[in-house]
């Protein structure tokens, strides 16, 4: 039986997490792909040496051509420069639409049959764009955000609950910056609301810490962004595609119509299997939820409306 292709374009931090989970877990043969000559040749090697310990059978190799995209099941974008102290997810627009813009050419071209999770920032902006460029359907192109989100929030409410970690299950709608919508209604430990759990000033804390939680990374490294929660993030959902586990997972996600919103990329529950985002499941918010999560989309129409302008989409 023929295995599962992954191209990770991006050998940085991000990228090299991203097929350092897929390869312990022994999902797909994967091919990391980045500009830096011998980078993915080196982190690629590394990675293959390690699986005699993991157990693992997959095949690991690095290139500095997207050639090597070819035949890719999942195609995983994290080509991009990374966040710095000051700077915000949509300072990275001008750079990173560029890279993603050729990105999205090549896997038109040489792997045209690949579902593609994008995780370059600004991720729901960036995400939109792969979708335009590639042409392909909206089930075949998503982004990681809501995932990372939400375990950051589930993280936080673990800490402040004293409880495990994997018994929180969160939910974060929206946008993949400050204008994400954290929902603690449906945030639960063991089916148990955190809103029966915590007072609202400690809810209110952690939204606020889950909002800032990669601002708050890149001000203790100084230099570079987060990227094991990051990497685990992408590939639970490369996982959740190949393996046809439909995982309910918050992703971004191109709505026509879900929640009123239309033609734009936006953080939403989704159904994540064989067919990629299978569907759209939509929740029932309060006036104030709906309001946050229209503020969210807002703001990502804006940064398209900047690629617009600029001609990239």
């Amino acid at each position: 039986m023929k295995r599962a292709k992954v191209a990770v374009l991006g050998a940085g931090n991000v990228g090299a997490t991203v097929a350092a989970r897929l390869v312990e877990d022994d999902v797909a043969d994967v091919v990391l792909v980045d500009v830096i000559e011998g980078m993915p040749q080196g982190k690629a090697l590394d990675l293959a040496e390690a699986t005699p310990v993991g157990g693992g059978s997959v095949d690991v190799a690095g290139s500095n051509d997207y050639a090597a995209i070819a035949g890719a099941d999942a195609v995983v974008v994290t080509a991009g420069i990374a966040r710095k102290p000051g700077m915000s997810r949509d300072d990275l627009l001008a750079t990173n639409a560029g890279i993603v813009k050729t990105a999205a050419d090549e896997i038109r071209t040489r792997a045209p049959g690949a579902f593609v999770v994008v995780v370059t920032n600004p991720l729901d902006v960036m995400t939109y764009l792969a979708w335009k460029v590639t042409g392909f359907p909206r089930a075949r192109v998503f982004g990681m955000a809501g995932v990372l989100d939400s375990t950051r929030f589930a993280y936080f409410v673990s800490r402040e609950l004293g409880v495990a970690a994997r018994d929180v299950a969160a939910m974060v709608l929206g946008g993949h910056g400050d204008t994400m919508v954290p929902l603690p209604r449906y945030t639960t430990v063991s089916g148990i609301p955190i809103t029966d759990l915590l007072p609202p000033e400690r809810i209110t804390k952690l939204v606020a810490r889950t909002r800032e939680g990669g601002a708050e990374i890149v001000a203790l490294l100084k230099q570079g962004s987060a990227f094991y929660a990051p990497g685990a993030s992408a590939a639970a959902m490369v996982k959740s595609l190949l393996r046809d586990e439909k995982r309910l997972m918050p992703a971004a996600a191109i709505l026509e119509g879900e929640f009123g919103e239309h033609d734009v990329c936006l953080g939403v529950p989704v159904v994540i299997g064989a067919g990629g985002v299978e569907r759209v499941v939509e929740l029932k918010l309060t006036h104030e939820e709906k309001a946050a999560l229209r503020k969210s989309a807002d703001a990502v129409r804006e940064g398209i409306r900047v690629m617009k302008e600029r001609g990239l989409v």
